[in-house]
């Protein structure tokens, strides 16, 4: 019979996912006595019934490292350590659902589980080593917000469509004499904000981990416009804010959704600029959903690869309760205990934030 490791893809979905995927299967049948299971939808394909569990192989996973998105679906919604349950009255609560999760990967025959997912997928990762289960995590977002790791596979090419997002942005809004901003994601790190800007070339960058002033982002606009016409593109992280004020958000009704949802910054800066006299034609453009979408580039493909067949390998090594990463130029095994709860921030004082002042984006500050 032949061992058996699960692979499950958990949080938002991000370019690159499915090459990690393949990568895993391709190394698992060059060892000839494993077979590799996918939990559809993160861990709720071992937690429903039936089970909703499918062998991956060579033939399903053929071609898929092109695509975006995962084979194997993924969520942000509830996890084996807070289900969401119904109560008769139609309230709902959530029950802690992970030593029967065990009890099931058990039954399955599963040695090992590959958990490919971000800080929230890592945490459940370290939680059920600490359980005794055998897990190893593979880290993923587009947010670049994971520690430990230099890069994660899915941002390289959220940046390239908030770059493309940019680059399309200039020629309307030279066309019009406007102000364009740009609201990108990246919760509460500005990685996708800052390099798209300085990709992009754009006038304005607010990040997160620098909060505005108002008056300064007004001074680099007069000077756009010192001969009337001009025009300026900002991009805005979807998590920044002003000195004097908080983060945009709002509160999630979806059972199990615990994160907030961020959003609305430009829209809000924009207002904030009207009420402080800024007379030019002004207009948001919120990227969304589309910076995870679609074809991952082809250094996240190769980046994804090497986290895949690093995590199979760490499964023939039992090196559980670890975490694959980029040291570069390495793909190495760091603990989950340094990844949980411990997040990348941009250093306000880093290279890249310099190049930015460098070439004359204003930071808001």
């Amino acid at each position: 019979m032949k061992k058996r490791v699960l692979v499950a893809t958990g949080g938002g979905d991000c370019p690159g996912l499915n090459a990690v995927i393949r990568a895993i299967v391709n190394r698992a049948k060059k060892e000839g006595d494993w077979e590799v299971l996918g939990s559809i939808n993160a861990f709720d394909g071992i937690l429903v019934d039936p089970q909703n569990v499918i062998v991956l192989d060579e033939e399903n996973v053929a071609g898929i490292h092109i695509r975006g998105g995962t084979i194997i679906g993924t969520t942000n919604k509830g996890g084996p350590f807070e289900w969401p349950v119904k109560n008769s009255d139609g309230a709902w609560t959530s029950v802690d659902r992970s030593d029967e999760m065990i009890r099931r990967l058990q039954f399955l025959g599963v040695e090992a589980v590959i958990n490919i997912g971000g800080d929230g997928s890592q945490e459940i990762s370290k939680k059920f080593y600490d359980k005794g289960a055998n897990f190893i995590g593979v880290p993923k977002t587009i947010d670049n917000d994971l520690t430990a790791t230099d890069f994660t596979f899915g941002f390289q090419t959220a940046v390239q469509e908030a770059t493309t997002a940019v680059d399309k942005l200039v020629t309307t809004a030279a066309s019009h004499n406007r102000i364009f901003v740009l609201e990108v994601m990246g919760r509460y790190a500005g990685w996708i904000a800052l390099s798209a800007a300085i990709a992009g070339g754009a006038d304005v960058a607010l990040i997160p981990e620098i909060p505005y002033n108002l008056n300064c982002i007004i001074d680099k606009i007069n000077k756009r416009f010192e001969k009337k016409r001009g025009f300026a593109i900002i991009v805005v992280a979807e998590g920044a804010k002003s000195v004097s004020g908080k983060t945009h958000y709002t509160e999630s009704s979806e059972v199990g959704y615990k994160n907030k949802k961020l959003g609305g910054i430009a829209n809000q800066l924009i207002n904030e600029l009207k009420a402080s006299g800024v007379e030019q034609d002004m207009r948001e453009t919120v990227l969304g959903h589309l910076q995870r979408g679609g074809t991952p580039l082809a250094y996240d493909r190769i980046l994804a690869t090497q986290f895949g067949v690093k995590a199979f390998e760490m499964v023939l090594e039992k090196k559980f309760g670890q975490m694959v990463a980029y040291r570069h130029p390495d793909i190495v095994s760091v603990p989950l205990s340094e990844v949980a709860n411990k997040y990348n921030y941009v250093n306000p004082d880093s290279d890249l934030v310099k190049t930015a002042r460098g070439v004359g984006i204003c930071l808001g500050d």
